[in-house]
């Protein structure tokens, strides 16, 4: 028998409130020393679901906070999200681009896909670059960078050289490398179970 077993339930309570008072210290510390303020450059990737939930759970926090917020679309452009819809209610602060034809296997039209890339990255460069948008979502940007529809050498230097409070998020799997590298912080989704696999559509309110 350990000497906790042993112990009252007014002796735990204070042992527990010592310990954490000891952490909380520890955490102060080290806070006291996060002094750097700066737009960050945010990857979602990875196989699993969630990149662009994730994202766009950011987009409706910083909404929350009275930020502009500007989305492009890279794929998505035939799909009636739901997130679309709620965002439209904020039309004073969100600038929304749906550029994508769809997903390239639908679409069957390498050049118009293309074509369509080339039009949003156009748009997107112009969120990036002004001094009225707070944080920018570039959604399955990575998608059309896998498939070559835009070079990556075009890019990054757009994103590094952002305005300096300027926040940026791409989302799609298989993102490159020398993205990963220039990403302020970078989340792998990793999926463990999938009701697709077992025969289970995309469902309104889960998927869009």
């Amino acid at each position: 028998m350990s000497a906790k077993d042993n112990m009252t339930e007014e002796e735990l309570n204070e042992r527990h409130a010592e310990k954490m008072r000891k952490k909380k210290q520890a955490r102060d510390k080290i806070i006291a020393t996060k002094t750097i303020e700066k737009g960050l450059l945010i990857v979602h990737t990875g196989k699993g679901k969630g990149k662009s939930t994730a994202a766009f759970g950011l987009i409706f926090r910083a909404l929350g906070h009275g930020k502009k917020v500007g989305i492009i679309q890279f794929v998505k452009g035939k799909w009636e999200t739901g997130e679309r819809a709620v965002l439209e209610k904020f039309s004073d602060q969100v600038t929304i681009n749906t550029m994508g034809e769809g997903f390239t296997w639908e679409t069957q039209d390498r050049q118009r896909d293309i074509e369509a890339a080339q039009i949003a990255w156009a748009k997107a460069k112009q969120l990036i670059e002004d001094d009225e948008h707070d944080i920018v979502l570039l959604d399955e940007l990575n998608i059309v960078l896998r498939y070559d529809y835009l070079s990556l050498d075009e890019i990054l230097p757009v994103l590094n050289a952002r305005p300096e409070m300027k926040h940026v998020i791409v989302t799609g799997r298989n993102a490159k490398d020398d993205l990963i590298e220039a990403a302020d912080l970078v989340t792998e989704m990793t999926m463990v179970k999938h009701p697709f696999r077992s025969g289970v559509k995309a469902q309104i309110g889960i998927e869009f």
